[in-house]
């Protein structure tokens, strides 16, 4: 029989992983979106469903599902396993998604820097009229014409080559860039897993500082998300995890 729990999200969500383990995507599709018309808070429907539509290259709404899952993680438990397992499913499905676009924006701007200088030489020749072994000053004009076209478009292709991150959005600890930045009392922001694990596991102080620390201290650190996310929309190349 289909189903002895119909109406129940995580009989689907179960269900869903099983077929998961045995790589039955299209069945994991099914399962996580039967899940998601009767809860749509459910952080697992909407993880799995992700990774469903990633194995099918649906790349653009495979992200989107993940990237649900992740908000809806972080607000009911922000320091739970899955918050991270997501997280890193989602930065590979980005880099994935920069690595296309960057591809495409590469042969372009390629294509069209060569169309560019074929079209200043073409010029240079129709206006090359001086007589022979007269200064050449149109000769030096079209050098230094190509030279600004070649800076225009090495400037054009900065945004995607890979460089290092600014330290003011990577975390003290690990040196990864943000995912969910917290700031202690003393002003100094961490990642929250790391730091959660560090509280429990090393002691109540803040690594660094040293200052006394409780869990209940650390506030998102707003500004810095925001700039990890605008850093990471501007270089997609930095979504790509060791």
């Amino acid at each position: 029989a289909i189903t002895l729990c119909p109406n129940v999200p995580v009989y689907w969500t179960n269900r869903a992983l099983c077929h998961r383990r045995r790589n039955d995507w299209l069945k994991v599709e099914e399962d996580c979106r039967r899940a998601i018309q009767l809860d749509y808070s459910s952080v697992k429907a909407h993880y799995m469903l992700g990774l469903a539509l990633l194995q099918k290259q649906e790349l653009d709404e495979g992200v989107k599902e993940l990237q649900k899952a992740l908000d809806l993680g972080r607000g009911a438990n922000p320091k739970g396993y899955m918050v991270d397992e997501i997280w890193q499913e989602l930065a590979k499905a980005k880099y994935m998604l920069w690595e296309h676009a960057s591809s495409k924006r590469s042969w372009e701007l390629q294509s069209l820097k060569e169309a560019c200088e074929t079209a200043l030489r073409e010029k240079h020749f129709l206006d090359d009229s001086q007589p022979e072994g007269f200064l050449d000053e149109a000769g030096i004009s079209h050098m230094k014409q190509l030279e600004v076209l070649r800076q225009v478009f090495r400037k054009a292709g900065e945004a995607d080559i890979p460089c290092e991150v600014p330290d003011y959005l990577c975390c003290k600890i690990t040196l990864d860039i943000f995912c969910d930045p917290v700031i202690t009392p003393s002003g100094v922001t961490y990642e929250r897993a790391v730091i959660l694990d560090h509280l429990q596991k090393v002691g109540k102080f803040d690594p660094i500082t040293r200052e006394p620390l409780d869990q209940s201290q650390l506030v998102p650190n707003l500004a810095i998300k925001e700039a990890v996310q605008a850093y990471l929309d501007k270089h997609g190349w930095a979504y790509k995890l060791d």
